[in-house]
This record gives structure tokens, C-alpha cells and sequence, in this order.
């Protein structure tokens, strides 16, 4: 029988669990997740998108779990005008965080795999530490998926998902030249070998590499040039005289007032929007995370040495407030009149 879990303080959430523990915490999340599902089940739209055939993407635990979040979403939204509604809506609720905690707990637990994986990834597409937040959301994929009947470790399911998480966001955000994710990690490969050749001092070419990494000489070829960059200083044949790259570049500091006066209109009504929805301290705290007063962007760390507060903390405001503005999806409306 799975041994009860109770709520956690965000200075326990780094701890490093049991095989034991990890079992326990995943058959923990399944009951608050079915505690969800039966509260719900009488509800006909809870049910008609519980009910609904997914598509291949969906064919999932994930996928399921993600209906019955949103299954839970309408049954309390619904619940709020229906009085009758309200005491399952709210059971459903209740029932739902506990299985969001568990599963963020479970997910942290493997913090550590997070930071190994970065410092092994980290390279000049992307930093260490934009990589740990790839891992976070990696981990947190592996706890909604993880079944603690497989007779596997969460710690070893999760290596998996955090460094494709990791690959992924690479490909996509570090890359001038967007790459498949079977291509970055044959190009990661086929650097490692060209380090293990150098340190034995072996001479090698692009056929030694290609074979040493199992694929065939010109796409091994392919692949390095993807990091080959382009001098700004280039000339580029452009009529009778050659100009270099540079010359057709826009520039970036030049002032654009145009661009200035929509962006002062917008951060009025951004304000305005906060006023209307926000809280005190989550518009201070999106005001300085993302520079919306003097353009300089902060960390979560140094708003919360700002406030006085963690962190973790801050990182929840935020969250909150973002799904705060989300909710009021008409709030752009209703600031969107003439700036006084």
C-alpha cells in the first residue's frame, strides 16, 4: 500500500529519493489522480473530454493525464455558477494539487541529472544554465510519464527525457541553422570522436570520423559544415565593387521612433492591465523580472533578494500571475483605448 504523502516545503523539494520512495510517490500521484477522475465523472463535459479519442501524439499516460487536467478545468469553472457543482468541483481541485506536488516533488528529486547533463551539453549554442531549465521541464515530463510498476529507477527514466529535452531545445533555439534531433546528437558524436582522436594523437579525416560514429562519409561531411560561420567582413559580389556582409546589415542601435511609440503605448496598457488584475506583489514582481520600468531583465534569485523571498518563491508569483492575465483573456480590450 502506497504510504501518504503530505505537502512539501520548497527547501525539502532537492532531496534524493529511495527506489522505495520513488514507487511510493508515483502510486501516490496515480490515487490523486483517480480521487480527481471519480470526482468529475458524473459531470457530462468532464466526461466528453475524457471520452474523446486523441490523436496519435496523445496515445499516451501523458496525453491522459493532460485530458483529465482539463476535464478538471471545466468542472470548476462550471462549478462556480453551479452551487450544486462546487463541493465535487472542489474535491476534484483539491485532489489535482495534491497530484501536481507529489509529481513536482518527484521530478525535483532529480535536480542532480538536471545539472550533469547540462555541464556535459553546455557549449556555445546554448549555456549551462538555460540547459538546467531545459532539464526541469524534461524532468517534469518524465514524472507525468513514469509508471513505478516497470521495475525501473525514476532516476534512470528521467536521464532520458531530460537530455532529450536538452537536444531539442538546442536544435531549435541554439542553431542559426535548424537541425533534426537525430542530426545534433550525430554532430555531438562526431566531435567527441575528433577529441578522442586528438588526445591519442592519431591522425584521422572525415572517413575515420564517420565510421567511428556509424554513419556515412558525406553526411558526416553535412553535419560539421552546419557550425562553419559567415565573417561579416565577406565581401559579397554586388555589382562592380565587392562590398562586405556588413554594409547590408541593418542597424540594430539606430533610433526607430515608430517602434519606440507603439512600445511606450503597449507597456501603458500593460500597466493598466496590471492594475486591473494583478496583485501588488505579482505586478512587482513581472515588473522586474522582465524590465517592463527601466528595460533590465532580472533573475528570479534577485527579485526574491529584492522581496525577501526565496527563489522558488518568486518563480510561483510569477506563475500565478501569468495564468492570472491568461484567465482574463479580454483584459487587452479593455485597455486598448486612446493613452490620455
Amino acid at each position: 500500500m502506497a504510504k501518504p504523502f503530505s505537502f512539501l516545503s520548497s527547501d525539502r523539494r532537492s532531496e534524493r529519493l529511495t527506489a522505495d520512495e520513488e514507487k511510493d510517490i508515483a502510486r501516490a500521484i496515480h490515487a490523486a489522480e483517480e480521487a480527481a477522475r471519480d470526482a468529475i465523472e458524473a459531470h457530462n463535459d468532464a466526461q466528453s473530454i475524457l471520452q474523446q479519442t486523441p490523436d496519435r501524439a496523445e496515445r499516451t499516460r501523458a496525453g491522459s493525464v493532460d485530458r483529465l487536467e482539463a476535464a478538471v478545468e471545466a468542472v470548476w469553472k462550471a462549478g462556480k455558477d453551479d452551487p450544486k457543482l462546487r463541493q465535487q468541483a472542489r474535491k476534484a481541485k483539491g485532489a489535482w494539487a495534491q497530484a501536481e506536488s507529489l509529481r513536482w516533488r518527484l521530478a525535483m528529486s532529480g535536480r542532480r541529472i538536471a545539472h550533469g547533463e547540462a555541464r556535459k551539453l553546455a557549449g556555445p549554442f546554448m549555456d549551462e544554465e538555460d540547459l538546467v531549465q531545459e532539464g526541469y521541464i524534461g524532468l517534469l515530463r518524465a514524472a507525468k510519464r513514469f509508471d513505478p510498476d516497470r521495475g525501473i529507477r525514476f532516476s534512470t527514466y528521467a536521464r532520458w527525457w531530460v537530455r532529450a529535452q536538452m537536444t531539442r531545445a538546442i536544435d531549435h533555439t541554439g542553431r542559426p541553422v535548424r537541425l533534426p534531433g537525430c542530426a545534433v546528437e550525430q554532430t555531438r558524436n562526431l566531435r567527441k570522436a575528433m577529441k578522442r582522436f586528438e588526445a591519442a594523437g592519431m591522425p584521422y579525416g572525415i572517413a575515420e570520423l564517420a565510421n567511428e560514429v556509424g554513419i556515412d562519409k558525406e553526411r558526416a561531411e553535412l553535419l560539421l559544415s552546419q557550425g562553419n560561420t559567415i565573417s561579416l567582413e565577406q565581401p559579397i559580389d554586388d555589382g562592380p565593387r565587392p562590398r562586405p556582409l556588413e554594409r547590408f546589415l541593418s542597424d540594430d542601435e539606430a533610433t526607430q521612433p515608430d517602434v519606440d511609440a507603439i512600445q511606450a503605448q503597449e507597456l501603458a496598457r500593460m500597466h493598466e492591465a496590471f492594475e486591473l488584475v494583478l496583485s501588488e506583489r505579482q505586478r512587482f514582481v513581472l515588473t522586474r523580472r522582465y524590465g517592463l520600468e527601466d528595460g533590465e531583465f532580472r533573475t528570479l534569485s534577485e527579485v526574491g533578494k529584492e522581496m525577501g523571498l526565496s527563489r522558488e518563491r518568486v518563480r510561483q508569483i510569477e506563475r500565478e500571475a501569468l495564468i492570472r492575465l491568461r484567465e482574463q483573456s479580454n483584459i487587452r480590450d479593455a485597455t486598448r483605448r486612446p493613452l490620455r
